[in-house]
C-alpha cells in the first residue's frame, strides 16, 4: 500500500524536513508540496491524496480555515509550532497533530497511524475464487471436468482413467501429474493407483472404499493415513 501525501507549509525548512521524512518511509510517496494552501487546491482535486500535512499559521488563509473549505479532505496531520490550536484541529477530525520541530520518531508514529486508519476504511476484499475444474485431453478433444463430477482416478500404466458418475475418460497423463493438480482437500490418494473424491465416499468396508457403485482398494501402507484424514473429528462413537 502506497499513500500519496501533500505538504502545505509556508516555511521552506519545515517543508524540507517533512519531505526528507517522507522519503525515508517506504509506504509514503510525495505528491506535491506548497507554500500556500490555495496553490494546493487543484492538486487535491486532480489526484488521489491520502495524507495532507497541513501547517496552521500561514498568510492569506490559515490551515484550519482552509481545512474547513474541503468537502472531502484526506487524512489530515496538522503541523504547527502553536499547541493551542490542537483542540480546534481535533474538532475538525484531523488524524494527528505534530508540534514543531517534528522528530522523525513522532512523524513515523503519525504516518503509521494514518496507514492503519486508511487500511481499516477499505472494503474487505472477497477471497479469490479458486478454479473448480480441470481440462484433460481425451478422444482427441479437450474435455472440461468439474471437480464435483469426478468420482475417482485410476492409474493405467502410461494413462489415467478419470471416472465420473456417468462416464470414464482415458487420458495420456501420469498419475503423479493428476495427483498434483487435484485439490488435496477434496481428493485423497488411497492406493498407489487410486485417488478418490472425498465427497463421493459413501462407506468404508474393510480395505475398500465404496464410492457410488465402485469398490476401490485401500493400500495397507496408506490405510492409517487415509482413515485418519477421513475420520478425524468426524467419527462418532459411544
Amino acid at each position: 500500500m502506497i499513500l500519496n501525501c501533500i505538504i502545505i507549509d509556508d516555511e521552506p525548512l519545515a517543508r524540507k524536513g517533512l519531505r526528507e521524512y517522507v522519503a525515508e518511509v517506504d509506504f509514503l510517496q510525495l505528491a506535491g508540496e506548497f507554500d500556500n494552501p490555495l496553490k494546493a487546491t487543484q492538486s487535491l482535486g486532480d489526484q488521489q491524496v491520502h495524507i495532507l500535512f497541513l501547517d496552521i499559521h500561514m498568510p492569506k488563509i490559515s490551515g484550519i480555515d482552509f481545512l474547513k473549505t474541503l468537502q472531502h479532505p484526506p487524512l489530515v496531520i496538522l503541523t504547527t509550532a502553536y499547541p493551542q490550536y490542537a483542540l480546534e484541529g481535533f474538532d475538525l477530525s484531523v488524524l494527528d497533530y505534530l508540534l514543531k520541530p517534528v522528530s522523525f520518531e513522532r512523524f513515523l508514529k503519525a504516518v503509521m497511524k494514518a496507514r492503519d486508519h486508511y487500511a481499516a476504511r477499505q472494503p474487505a476484499v472477497p477471497p479469490a475464487q479458486k478454479d473448480n475444474y480441470i481440462f484433460i485431453k481425451s478422444d482427441n478433444k479437450l474435455v472440461k471436468l468439474d471437480y464435483d463430477e469426478i468420482v475417482f482416478v485410476e492409474a493405467l500404466q502410461n494413462y489415467v482413467a478419470i471416472h465420473t458418475a456417468s462416464k470414464k475418460y482415458i487420458s495420456y497423463l501420469t498419475f503423479k501429474s493428476i495427483e498434483e493438480n487435484l485439490p488435496p482437500d477434496r481428493f485423497l490418494k488411497v492406493h498407489k493407483s487410486y485417488i478418490v473424491a472425498v465427497g463421493r465416499i459413501s462407506s468404508i468396508e474393510g480395505n475398500e472404499i465404496i464410492a457410488g457403485a465402485h469398490h476401490i482398494p485401500i493400500s495397507r501402507t496408506l490405510k492409517d493415513e487415509v482413515m485418519d484424514k477421513l475420520l478425524k473429528g468426524r467419527f462418532l462413537k459411544r
